[in-house]
């Protein structure tokens, strides 16, 4: 992997465990994003298959980020990308492609504001 394609910083987000009061109940019904970590990561396009396949599922919103190999991030996770303020939710975590454990990729939806 070249580290100089890694052109983006992507903050990474989890669901923070909802607050419960002394009777066991929860305090929040929606719990909050919390901040887990910053890491580079590349924007990578959908190409072939995977763009008509996207495509039934609106493909302008269907994105794939590659990063560096990590085991610690899961589809219920979602990021930030910090270079244009973008939230996209995970819908995805792909192996490894080349089985050498130097990248993951990330499938993710675009989310969309109001406005």
């Amino acid at each position: 992997m070249n580290p100089a394609k890694l052109n983006r910083r992507i903050l990474l987000q989890k669901r923070s465990e909802p607050t419960e009061d002394e009777s066991g109940y929860p305090v929040a019904p929606e719990s909050e994003w919390e901040d887990i970590f910053t890491l580079y990561a590349s924007r990578e396009p959908l190409r072939g298959r995977e763009f008509f396949a996207a495509a039934a599922a609106n493909a302008e919103l269907t994105l794939r980020y590659k990063i560096r190999y990590r085991q610690d991030i899961l589809p219920s996770m979602r990021f930030v990308d910090l270079n244009n303020g973008r939230i996209c939710n995970i819908t995805a975590v792909l192996d490894d492609p080349f089985g050498d454990r130097t990248e993951t990729h990330l499938m993710a939806l675009e989310e969309r504001l109001n406005g």
